[in-house]
């Protein structure tokens, strides 16, 4: 007698689906280091609720128009339209170029030389300096603010007290286009000039004394060194500090804000691209168009980034 089992033909069974093997090895590469994954996802879970989505979200409201609290309104491409023909807003723009002009170019040049007198060996007490030099960037920006409004008060301060002790007459500082503009620049040379200072010190004792010593035995001047062996040598560091001075310079709000008001002062001199933001978005409640001032001033902000590190950059090296 056969036996049955010998007979039976298994029924055909429907292939099981597997997935690819580099899902597989990632699945499993994922689940091996599960506690790490788990360990650092708070700051990937805060980033994305408080970076990434509000990024996004604005971008979104740059086509509505929203008062805050009623319905969105779609409104297309009417937002960066009226944004390109508004004369305030390329009037924010020109003010905050002009404050970047003249608080940039005057700023980095102080901090270059102050990190040469703090790299210099005949200086004395030079921690107690750096710690001195940095401490501006510390400072709380609104404090720094009202005392600067003091100092370039039209009627007490003391600017025009020193223009008196000399017998000029008063300026009315604060009352000028020009004079709004270099008390913000001022105020931001005072604060960054000491922070700056400090990179370039990093980046000088970077610099293999070597080279000085020989250019030194070759006959060089102090001058020739500078230009053939410094600036070559710190022009990584000098890009970095224009890179960040120009994201920085195009940011500016706290200076002109405390110090003028939310309307940029007489004749709107200290008028910035972020204080007209503030003032559309959250004074004048237009979200929708403060959402697509926020993304033009981040194109001005990427566009000049690019112009500076073509400038600074320059051409290859081949040395």
């Amino acid at each position: 007698m056969d036996n049955p089992m010998l007979n039976h033909t298994p029924a055909e069974q429907e292939p099981v689906p597997k997935l690819p093997k580099s899902q597989d090895r990632l699945s499993a590469q994922i689940w091996k280091h599960r506690k790490e994954y788990l360990a650092i996802s708070p700051f990937y879970i805060l980033f994305a609720i408080f970076g990434l989505f509000p990024i996004g979200f604005s971008m979104f409201l740059s086509f509505q128009k929203w008062d805050g609290i009623g319905e969105m309104t779609y409104n297309g491409l009417g937002n960066y339209q009226f944004m390109l023909t508004d004369p305030e807003f390329w009037r924010a723009v020109g003010n905050t170029l002009l404050i970047w002009i003249y608080s940039t170019i005057p700023m980095l040049f102080i901090a270059l030389v102050v990190a040469f007198l703090l790299n210099a060996s005949f200086v004395r007490f030079r921690t107690f300096f750096r710690i001195g030099y940095f401490l501006p960037n510390v400072t709380s920006l609104v404090a720094v603010a009202i005392v600067f409004g003091t100092v370039f008060s039209n009627n007490y301060g003391l600017l025009n007290y020193i223009l008196s002790l000399l017998g000029l007459n008063s300026i009315e500082w604060l009352n000028k286009t020009w004079g709004i503009q270099l008390a913000i620049s001022v105020m931001v040379i005072w604060r960054w000039a000491g922070y700056n200072a400090i990179i370039y010190l990093a980046g000088l004792q970077s610099i293999p004394t070597v080279l000085y010593e020989a250019a030194k035995i070759d006959g060089a001047s102090g001058i020739q060194s500078f230009f053939k062996i410094t600036i070559p040598n710190l022009r990584p560091i000098i890009l970095f500090t224009v890179i960040t001075s120009t994201i920085g310079g195009m940011q500016i709000f706290t200076e002109p804000q405390v110090l003028v008001g939310n309307d940029g002062g007489v004749s709107g001199g200290g008028m910035t691209i972020v204080l007209y933001l503030y003032r559309e978005a959250f004074v004048n409640n237009y979200f929708g168009y403060g959402a697509a001032v926020g993304w033009g001033m981040f194109l001005l902000i990427a566009l000049f980034s690019i112009v500076n590190w073509k400038m600074v950059q320059g051409s290859p090296s081949n040395d």
